[in-house]
């Protein structure tokens, strides 16, 4: 079968530059690629053919002898040192668009001649517990971080002296280095640097070649007004340093309020259960409420009030983080039955008692019912 014109084959026409050739084949390449068209039989003698044809058009000295002779030019050992194009020379001819290629199928493309320098440091968490006066109010607080930070030996390179590293010989500073498997060219990480692209023949005494060495560091938080538990603060560039000079992670300190002795929260409102004494709670009176910020409030409480009954005090709850209102606080009364009573407070009581007997007959009649019934029990 006669071979195709390679212009057609790549959809140029001729006269075409080199990088319109490279994007011709770029985008053959990709579209016939045998993996992408695993039903299509004839995917793969296409994608030979479009690598055949590129690795002839490329070549300034193998282009000009086909534009002259055409494929004529490469049968009995002419313009090419007898050098096989059958199949076309894969590796050489697919070198050129490699990364584009894999970038697709691999999610991401290899770094085209760049070396990977430097590791940006891990981010660190940091438990703190504050107490619930210190979330109503904020507050300015010293913390001690172990962390890693960048080696004053060496300045962060790893190399002893502050000594630049040296580039990598096993994979040229690329930090990958790639390998022929059949019909596939294969990328891995280079085995001498680790993929960093560069080595360091005297690794700094203090680091050991890792560009940081292990401290504690106390920093200044600001904790604002209004936080709660699960709240999370970020402070940018003070996580770990990073490896060989490398950019620091960040530092997320993750607030816990503790449980408060009287005052229980919900969000931005605060509740608390307030002793009423009887008397207080039949005829009314003030009674005096701590407040969240260690001032106190005077409430008025109604004649007649029973336990349970809830009462509230606008914008005596927490602040809203950053900013957005204040919270109120509601208070639950807790009306107190006296306990050791004096002969006149119990005298007092009788005669409250009777008073009310006096002016409730239904109460009267259940009262004499009842003591009616413990008579007859002990006869």
């Amino acid at each position: 079968m006669a071979k195709r014109d390679y212009y057609e084959v790549l959809g140029v026409a001729r006269g075409a530059s080199a990088d319109e050739l490279k994007k011709a084949y770029r985008t053959k390449a990709k579209e016939l690629h045998p993996d992408r068209n695993s039903d299509n039989p004839n995917a793969e003698s296409q994608f030979k053919e479009a690598n055949e044809a590129y690795e002839v058009l490329k070549d300034a000295d193998k282009k000009a002898a086909y534009d002259r002779y055409g494929h004529a030019a490469f049968e009995n050992g002419m313009g090419g040192g007898g050098q096989r194009h059958g199949n076309g020379d894969f590796s050489s001819a697919f070198s050129d668009v490699f990364e584009d290629l894999f970038g697709d199928f691999m999610g991401g493309g290899a770094q085209r001649g760049g070396r990977q320098r430097a590791t940006r440091g891990s981010d660190l968490r940091y438990n703190l517990r504050i107490s619930l006066e210190d979330a109503y109010a904020g507050l300015q607080k010293t913390i001690t971080v172990p962390t890693s930070v960048s080696c004053e030996g060496c300045d962060g390179s790893g190399a002893e002296g502050g000594a630049e590293p040296q580039t990598c010989p096993t994979c040229s500073g690329m930090g990958k280095v790639r390998a022929q498997q059949g019909f596939f060219t294969v990328e891995r990480t280079c085995p001498t640097c680790s993929g960093i692209g560069q080595i360091i023949k005297n690794p700094c005494r203090s680091c050991g070649g890792s560009g940081r060495e292990e401290k504690e560091r106390s920093l200044s938080v600001n904790i604002p007004a209004g936080v709660e538990t699960g709240t999370r603060i970020r402070l940018a560039g003070e996580g770990e340093a990073g490896l060989r000079g490398g950019p620091s992670g960040d530092l997320y300190i993750f607030i816990e309020v503790t449980e408060h002795a009287l005052f229980q929260r919900e969000g931005i409102d605060l509740f608390c259960r307030v002793p009423v004494a009887m008397a207080t709670a039949a005829i009314g009176g003030d009674v005096e409420v701590p407040t969240i910020d260690g001032g106190r409030s005077r409430v008025k409480v109604p004649a007649g009030s029973q336990s349970g009954r809830q009462m509230r005090l606008r914008s005596k709850g927490m602040p809203a983080l950053r900013g957005a209102g204040t919270g109120d606080m509601f208070i639950e009364l807790a009306v107190e039955t006296p306990v050791n009573l004096t002969s006149k407070q119990k005298e007092l009581l009788k005669e409250f008692e009777k008073l009310s007997e006096e002016n409730n007959p239904h109460l009267s009649s259940f009262f004499s019912k009842v003591k009616s019934f413990w008579e007859d029990m002990k006869s």
